[in-house]
């Protein structure tokens, strides 16, 4: 991977070094520990933060495949997609993180991540449903 095109150029050289170490670093124990989560999902934060999306959706697929139960994974996974410009399957992942558990309604209404989903309708209704759902729950903290 061309190590250039993965960094946006509007951060500090410092922030660059950092940024490219960092990315070395996790690249090189993921090869040694290709099945290591912890591992993958720092790469794919990583990616993700750096503007990488594809490969940063590339590491959030694989997690999914390994973590199939974890609804933070799936939410991810969901945000991946949204970036990556493919609404439908983000539509998908974000209901198999909601029928997993995750609930942090919150913060899906205001996630940069899923900006791209905002002007379409369905995320709308999504809102709509989740925050029904859990206004229904007795065990929701506050949501």
């Amino acid at each position: 991977m061309d190590f250039q095109n993965v960094i946006p150029t509007d951060q500090q050289p410092e922030t660059l070094r950092e940024n490219k170490q960092e990315l070395e670093f996790l690249q090189a124990i993921a090869r040694r520990l290709p099945e290591d989560t912890d591992v993958l999902r720092a790469l794919a934060d990583l990616y993700t933060r750096t503007g990488s999306y594809a490969d940063g959706l590339r590491m959030d697929e694989r997690l999914s495949r390994l973590c199939a139960e974890d609804p933070l994974v799936w939410y991810n996974l969901a945000c991946s997609l949204a970036l990556s410009d493919r609404a439908d399957d983000a539509f998908d992942a974000l209901n198999r993180a909601v029928e997993l558990g995750y609930n942090d309604y919150e913060w899906m209404k205001k996630d940069p991540d899923l900006a791209a989903l905002h002007g379409d309708a369905r995320f709308e209704s999504f809102l709509e449903w989740i925050y029904s759902a859990f206004e229904q729950t007795p065990d929701c903290d506050g949501l």
